[in-house]
């Protein structure tokens, strides 16, 4: 079972990955082989805050859980329907590796009105979830002493994926002051010779930032004549707030459209973490590649589930049901940037996109609570939990050690008492 003690470990555990520790000497007892790769890999920690807060939750602890990657809402029932219905019809064997064609020419007509990009079905492939499109574009694109330029703050699994294709991340460290987005001149710095990609998550988890259609043009500029590949993870492209524009990065320009692979999905959009279902679109040979090491893989992503994101993607209410959920992320977005930057000590950028606040906290570092130093965000996520059980994500996995992430993918209320614990900790 899941509890503080063990997540405690864990924390302690992200430290000794994420600075570079060595491995411990296992002594005394003779234990299975672990291969370096899999030693070098450390857990995720938005997964672990998540798990713990429920277990906690479970047993009676009252939580304040900031962690989820996921919507609070459930998924809509014109899903499920879809679901039950296509497992009744028996939609319960192998598909095509890449994807059943229904839903993968639906990818298709969805990407070409929403986001003026032209591509095939053939051109797309289905993957069980953002994490393996992540992990499997990687692998048809990398070889063994690439690059990959990776901005900050960056989502934890961008560079164990790219750790485990062989390649090695160049981390970008953009300024605060610009909401931490890559300026065309640090790409610019940033390329060599053995630069293969440039990863673009925008809306950003988790910096709940977006770039606007301006800032990814001038970025797109900079890579012509090049041959780096763009990884664009669009995943939370519908959930952006106020007046933000989004755009695709391959519908840039031509040159844009052939060097980027699109990814995309349906956890968050439609509430369907759970489902394991995301979806990649690029250059014809690379998606046949991919599809290549799929098919020794996993096989196809699960079949009645394809055949509930065909309904997903072309319900008459679909716009209505994503709309509604917009709007509340957007209202919980303001109030909590709000009462985050009312706190003494705490600067937080109102978000974008997304749905997490990434607050600088690094002024509380250094100090004492409660008889405990807060050397950075892994102390101060430990200490928080310890003290006034509230689950944040340290920044450390994420690139920055001196913010920590907040999910708003909760009520109203629970944000309301879990930031109250949090400014009367932090005022001690």
């Amino acid at each position: 079972m899941f509890d503080l003690a063990n997540f405690l470990d864990l924390l302690s555990c992200f430290k000794y990955h994420y600075l570079h520790k060595e491995n411990a000497n296992l002594k005394g007892t003779k234990r299975m082989r672990i291969s370096k790769r899999a030693q070098a890999v450390p857990p995720s920690a938005t997964i672990a805050v998540t798990s713990l807060a429920k277990e906690l939750k479970a047993k009676g602890v009252d939580i304040v859980g900031f962690g989820a990657g996921e919507p609070d809402f459930d998924t809509p029932d014109y899903i499920k329907d879809a679901a039950i219905k296509a497992i009744k019809a028996g939609k319960t064997k192998y598909t095509a590796a890449a994807g059943v064609i229904e839903l993968r020419t639906v990818i298709a007509e969805k990407l070409r009105k929403e986001n003026n990009l032209d591509y095939t079905p053939d051109q797309i492939i289905v993957n069980i979830g953002g994490k393996h499109s992540v992990y499997e574009a990687m692998q048809a694109t990398l070889d063994p002493g690439d690059e990959v330029i990776l901005p900050v703050p960056y989502w934890v699994t961008y560079p164990e994926a790219i750790k485990l294709a062989g390649a090695a991340p160049r981390i970008i460290q953009p300024d605060k002051v610009n909401s931490y987005k890559i300026t065309p001149r640090q790409l610019e710095e940033a390329i060599t010779e053995k630069t293969a990609m440039l990863i673009i998550n925008s809306p950003n988890n988790p910096g709940g930032f977006t770039y606007t259609p301006e800032e990814l043009a001038g970025l797109a500029k900079i890579l012509e004549g090049t041959k780096v590949v763009v990884l664009s993870d669009e995943i939370y492209e519908k959930l952006i707030y106020g007046d933000t524009k989004f755009v695709s990065f391959a519908s840039l320009s031509k040159d844009a459209y052939d060097r980027t692979l699109t990814l995309n999905g349906l956890s968050k959009t439609y509430s369907m973490t759970g489902w394991r279902l995301g979806y990649a679109a690029g250059p014809l040979e690379v998606i046949k590649a991919m599809g290549r090491l799929q098919s020794h893989m996993t096989s196809n992503a699960v079949t009645f589930v394809q055949y509930a994101a065909v309904a997903a993607l072309t319900d008459p209410t679909a716009d209505e049901t994503i709309e509604k959920m917009r709007v509340e992320f957007e209202r919980r977005a303001k109030y909590m940037a709000q009462r985050l930057n009312s706190i003494k000590g705490v600067e937080c950028c109102e978000p974008t996109g997304a749905f997490y606040c990434f607050p600088d906290v690094s002024s509380h570092y250094d100090r004492t609570i409660n008889g405990v130093k807060i050397g950075g965000s892994m102390d101060f996520a430990k200490a928080l939990l310890e003290q006034a059980d509230v689950a944040l994500v340290p920044g450390l996995p994420f690139g920055c050690d001196g913010n920590v992430r907040l999910s708003f993918a909760c009520s109203i209320k629970q944000i309301t008492k879990g930031l109250d614990r949090l400014e009367k900790w932090l005022s001690q």
